[in-house]
């Protein structure tokens, strides 16, 4: 839509009755118009058929995220940039698309229009079955081990509707387009395997295994096995058959590795050679094995800092900081608490099968007003909490104070004695962070000093707030 045909604000909502739209929408499969907020406007049946949504459903005015959380239409309208030709996947189903931004007689964005084509488009067919070939048709015991190892979220599953979400997820939704190394970056709890897997889940390796492994839940002797495969009988007590390691397993697709600032050092070498060369040997064998993965990377740690203390190698830090993406904590996105306390709480009744329960005013107020150390998994794990033991169906503020045993330690504090529990606590916080501060906050220096794996350290600093 160009200068030349002079829209209004008003002739948009008009425009799905235009002959030129009806004609488009006939040999398409689905439209759909928004506004320069990108709101939806109108959306065709066949689209909500696709779609799987109701044709009755009153849809005008949502986000277009709502209906198609792997939408870009948002970008169209904000940069004012048409994208003509397009994958986009809904409900198992990749699509092939259009967005246009529409213009008015000044030449500003006043919304978009997108048309779906796919199925029944014999040369589009013929485009994505060159695309295939092109990129490489899995076989059936390809997609069968990609189906073991799908995704367990997309985009819809990022909560939020503030700015800083609004721009994460702009920014993912543009990584998963790119077939690149991306690095999430954010405290603990704010949701960066969501993320990861969302990315995997709207690229072209969809269809592909996303494998991930935690680097603080592995042990750093048996790390490298885990990471490259053992060959047979590599040592000892070896299968004799062999075992894949991740990277293997990961071949195709997405390789995920979460808490990449714990990786070893012995293995970082071992870890840059992959992302530039795309080989490794297993362990115990001189084969080299060619793999394609792509490499999500994500840690609560500053990679730069560790970088300049020599604790992390520079040249696999500029490897893995291809597309960095910051992950805000929850402080720095309190608008969306409501939202995201209302879904939670819908979900856990539904995982409890239990009735659904409310948030009071006063609730929302106590829960807007507390820190959230933990981020997002501190807020599920409470409300978790809480909706098990209140009695009433709206949740008050109230319901969110410590259980009475805790209430009454807390009065024997004040009276001069600690209960052992509350002296166990402190001393346990006490020596993490001596801890912390002696290692430089290494975590896997100060897991190994207290005696205690990754995986207990992070669940403790989790539990104290650190």
């Amino acid at each position: 839509m160009t200068r030349a045909s002079g829209f209004t604000l008003e002739d948009l909502s008009d425009l799905s009755e235009s002959p030129l739209l009806t004609l488009l929408d006939h040999i398409c499969e689905g439209s759909l118009i928004v506004d320069d907020h990108a709101h939806v406007l109108w959306i065709s049946d066949k689209y909500r058929d696709v779609l799987g949504i109701d044709r009755d459903l009153a849809v005008r005015g949502q986000p277009v995220e709502e209906l198609i959380p792997n939408s870009m239409m948002r970008q169209v309208v904000r940069s004012g940039q048409p994208i003509l030709l397009d994958l986009l996947r809904s409900r198992e189903t990749w699509m092939v698309v259009t967005r246009i931004p529409i213009r008015d007689q000044a030449d500003r964005v006043i919304g978009g229009i997108g048309f779906v084509f796919y199925k029944d488009m014999d040369y589009l067919k013929a485009f994505v079955e060159k695309y295939g070939r092109l990129r490489g048709v899995p076989s059936t015991a390809e997609r069968q081990l990609a189906n073991m190892r799908d995704t367990k979220y997309t985009f819809a599953d990022f909560i939020g509707q503030s700015a800083p979400v609004e721009q994460l997820l702009q920014r993912a939704r543009r990584a998963a387009e790119l077939d690149t190394t991306v690095l999430l970056l954010g405290e603990t709890g704010t949701g960066k395997e969501v993320l990861a897997h969302a990315i995997h889940h709207a690229s072209v390796r969809a269809e592909r295994p996303f494998v991930s492994i935690n680097m603080a839940a592995v042990p750093d002797n048996l790390m490298e096995a885990e990471f490259f495969g053992v060959a047979p009988g590599a040592y000892t007590g070896a299968d004799r058959k062999g075992r894949k390691g991740k990277i293997q397993l990961a071949d195709k697709g997405t390789l995920f590795l979460d808490e990449v600032g714990d990786l070893p050092q012995s293995l970082q070498s071992k870890l840059l050679r992959v992302l530039q060369e795309q080989e490794f040997e297993p362990l115990g064998s001189n084969e080299v094995i060619r793999v394609d993965v792509r490499i999500i990377a994500a840690t609560s740690k500053d990679l730069k800092a560790m970088v300049d203390a020599g604790d992390f190698r520079a040249d696999l830090y500029y490897r893995l900081n291809v597309l960095p993406i910051e992950v805000p904590p929850l402080r720095d996105r309190m608008e969306d608490i409501e939202l995201l306390a209302n879904t939670m709480i819908d979900r856990i009744a539904h995982n409890l099968g239990m009735s659904p329960k409310w948030l009071s005013a006063a609730a929302l107020d106590y829960l807007r007003d507390h820190a959230w150390p933990g981020n997002v998994r501190e807020l599920q794990n409470t409300l978790e909490r809480t909706f098990i033991f209140a009695q009433s169906p709206i949740l008050q503020a109230e319901d969110f104070l410590p259980p009475a045993p805790d209430r009454l330690h807390e009065s024997a504090g004040a009276a001069g004695i600690e209960t052992l529990q509350q002296t166990v606590a402190r001393a346990e916080r006490d020596g993490i962070r001596k801890a912390l501060d002696a290692t430089g906050n290494n975590r896997s220096r100060a897991a190994r000093i207290l005696g205690i794996s990754r995986a207990s350290l992070y669940e403790k600093m989790a539990r104290y707030g650190l």
